[in-house]
Order: C-alpha cells, then structure tokens, then sequence
C-alpha cells in the first residue's frame, strides 16, 4: 500500500521497534531512503514514532525538549524548506485515566514545542493524538464522557492547539462527516461495524490552508487497529 500511495513523507506511530531493530521491508521500501527512527528509552516495545521521507530534509529532531516525555520517543521532526513535519504519538490516558495528568502535561509542552516551530516556518503534523475532539469523532460520545480520549480536559486541550492558529485539516474540509473514524478495537466486532473513534490527525498551521488539497481517511487499508490518514499539500 506505501508503494502505491508513493508518499513524499511517511509518518509511523506507536512503532514499538528500536531503530536498531527496524525490518529489512521497511529499511528498502523503494522511495523512502531517508528514515528516522525515534523510540523509548530503555522501554523495548513501547511507544516509537518513525518518520521516512523521499528527499533529504534539512534538519531532524527527537522529542519536544522536554525531558519527562522524550525518554518515551513521541516525536520526531523532519524540516524541510517549505514546513515542518512533525511526527507524533500522544500519550494516553490509560484505563481509569490514571495517566490523565501526565497526558495533560505532555499536551501542554507539546503545544509551547509546535508554537516555536510555527514562528519560525509552517508546520504540518501528523499522527495519533489519542483525542476524539468532538461528539462526531466518535461512535458513542455520551458512553465515553470519562473514557481516555474524550475527556473534557483532553478534548479542550486539542481546543486550545486550534485557538494557537492550527487546524484540523480534515475537520476543515469536512465538517459534517459523520462516521470518519481511524480507530476501532480488536473487540467485538467493532471496524466491521463501524464502531470507532477519530484519534488520527493532519493539523497545519493557518497559512498553510492555500495549500491544502485534501485529507483523506483510508479506512479501507487493513493491517491496524489504525487506518492511514493522507494529507495533501501543494507546497
């Protein structure tokens, strides 16, 4: 599917894989020869982000220069002369939300971290932000109300990236899609049925809109609980 989607940039989450320990597939996937692995410290098989792109970026960073959450390896940024793509998977919460705190920590440096990339040039991210951010992102909002993910700290969390002058690309696009989900448990059932949660995101800054072609949710790509979401950018 990555060789017929033919990507100029490919973001992973929640790769659980050392970049040591990255498959040979997905060391020569044909046309993504510039690959950045970023994964937890002394923690195999938790957390990980990677991001693979076609042409050399500028620069690349790790984490968000915050030390409680870049031992976890949640963010790799790639420059490149037009934007910044950021990669990244958002903690969750966890059963019980007994990592709700933590989780609005993360959010809150994370938010500083994307406000100092954006004054310098546009930034693109992308990846699982662990929040349904309204009633249409998931299947059963009023079953959820205190599920990680759709807690009113979290949801007004994402509130407060789009109040910094982000948007949520396919939100903008489509903003009466109903049953547009990337996630659905293992559980019962649940992708057959639709049961599911946006938890996936492209958001850019303001002034990338003009740019903007699309955001496509590819909820018919299988090999997840999580489905692709494509951005498409003229830039």
């Amino acid at each position: 599917w990555v060789q017929e989607e033919a990507p100029d940039v490919l973001c992973l989450q929640e790769t659980k894989c050392a970049a040591s320990a990255v498959p040979a597939e997905l060391r020569e996937l044909p046309g993504l020869p510039h690959q950045f692995w970023c994964s937890a410290k002394d923690r195999p098989g938790y957390s990980g982000v990677g991001l693979l792109a076609k042409t050399e970026p500028l620069d690349v960073t790790y984490g968000i220069g915050d030390p409680e959450h870049d031992v976890d390896g949640r963010v790799v940024t790639a420059e490149f002369p037009s934007l910044f793509v950021v990669c990244a998977y958002v903690p969750n919460a966890g059963r019980g939300l007994v990592r709700l705190e933590p989780r609005l920590r993360f959010d809150a440096a994370f938010l500083q971290f994307l406000r100092r990339l954006d004054a310098r040039k546009p930034v693109l991210l992308c990846g699982d932000l662990n929040v349904a951010h309204r009633e249409i992102d998931l299947c059963h909002p009023r079953a959820n109300r205190a599920s990680a993910g759709f807690t009113p700290q979290e949801r007004e969390g994402f509130g407060r990236l789009l109040e910094a002058g982000f948007v949520d690309s396919f939100r903008h696009l489509y903003p009466e899609a109903r049953g547009a989900f990337t996630f659905w448990t293992y559980l019962g059932g649940a992708r057959a049925r639709n049961v599911g949660w946006r938890l996936d995101y492209a958001v850019l800054s303001r002034r990338l809109l003009g740019a903007l072609c699309d955001c496509k949710i590819r909820n018919a790509v299988q090999g997840s609980d999580h489905c692709p979401v494509t951005a498409l950018l003229a830039v």
